[in-house]
């Protein structure tokens, strides 16, 4: 089975975290996930992310450094998840491209319903504490 590249922006303003939830029909349907998608053959991770969060949500994202990296295997094909810190340089998120989109306090972020590779991601944002790393 192929490896699918996907990457994934952590947008975090005012202490909300940004989360999207994916199409009814979708694999992983109505799961809430951190916004992004599939990297295109040749294309660059971060200029897939640019592109992704631009279809999707129709925003430009300042793509910074990446914050984790997870790979996880699902039964359709083993993905390989890059989540970089990102900062809206323009527009306002709507969801265009998927079901719905939320703003989540750390508190609301811990209690949703996400796909398997998206949770180490989220577990990385907390300290042991349960406050948010930044």
């Amino acid at each position: 089975m192929e490896t699918i590249i996907v990457t994934a922006g952590l947008i975090i303003e005012q202490g909300k975290t940004l989360v999207t939830q994916r199409m009814e029909g979708d694999s992983q349907g109505l799961l809430w996930e951190f916004p992004g998608g599939k990297v295109k053959q040749g294309e660059e991770p971060r200029q897939a992310l640019r592109r992704e969060l631009k279809e999707e949500l129709g925003i430009e994202v300042e793509v910074g450094m990446i914050f984790d990296a997870v790979f996880h295997i699902y039964p359709e094909n083993p993905i390989f998840l890059l989540i970089y810190y990102c900062r809206i340089q323009k527009g306002i998120p709507e969801p265009l491209g998927c079901n719905d989109l939320r703003w989540v306090t750390p508190e609301e972020l811990k209690q949703l319903p996400m796909p398997p590779a998206d949770g180490p991601i989220r577990n990385q944002l907390f300290l042991s504490e349960g406050s948010l790393l930044f």
